[in-house]
């Protein structure tokens, strides 16, 4: 799988070895998935089965508290991130820039179909505003007992710019 990741991102004039020494690693891509929730419009939302049942555990707990939970993004495939990536420089974007915002494909947790983009009503979405909102303090002091963590907060060694909406889950274990 190294070797296929490294000319897919060699594709795109990433080089797989610049990624290591932000210290990412590859992860790989989820083999089960099952649709977590459908949006208003009918998209659907996959995830892995334990990731699915954590979401819509932590989705419910946080409407019982009064706040709305709504997944933006969950799983994406290698082959959709290489997509994003190539859109955007086919839009001129440097690579640089790219890469500060949208992992490379092959190492992005949404591969995983654990990592889940969260929104809310009245706030736009995968923007940093969303850290100043009721669900970003829900997230902060509740995400963690349904095993969710922010995975890229501010100044975080990934290189990646802050993120208050990415969120994945880790797998509890007893």
């Amino acid at each position: 799988m190294p070797d296929v990741l490294a000319a897919l991102n060699a594709t795109l004039g990433i080089d797989v070895q610049t990624l290591a020494a932000r210290g990412l690693t590859p992860f790989a891509e989820a083999d089960t998935l099952v649709v977590a929730e459908r949006n208003a419009s009918g998209r659907e939302f996959e995830l892995t089965p334990a990731a699915a049942g954590a979401w819509l555990a932590m989705r419910d707990a946080a409407a019982a508290d009064g706040v709305t939970l709504q997944l933006v993004s969950a799983y994406r495939s290698v082959a959709r991130q290489h997509e994003i990536v190539a859109a955007k420089l086919a839009r001129g974007q440097s690579l640089d820039a790219i890469l500060q915002v949208s992992a490379a494909p092959g190492f992005s947790e949404h591969h995983t179909g654990r990592a889940v983009d969260i929104g809310t009503p009245d706030s736009p979405a995968l923007e940093e505003a969303f850290e100043q909102t009721p669900a970003f303090a829900w997230l902060q002091a509740n995400a963690g007992r349904f095993g969710f963590v922010l995975s890229f907060p501010r100044d975080n060694a990934c290189g990646y710019l802050y993120e208050p909406w990415h969120w994945c889950y880790q797998q509890v274990t007893a």
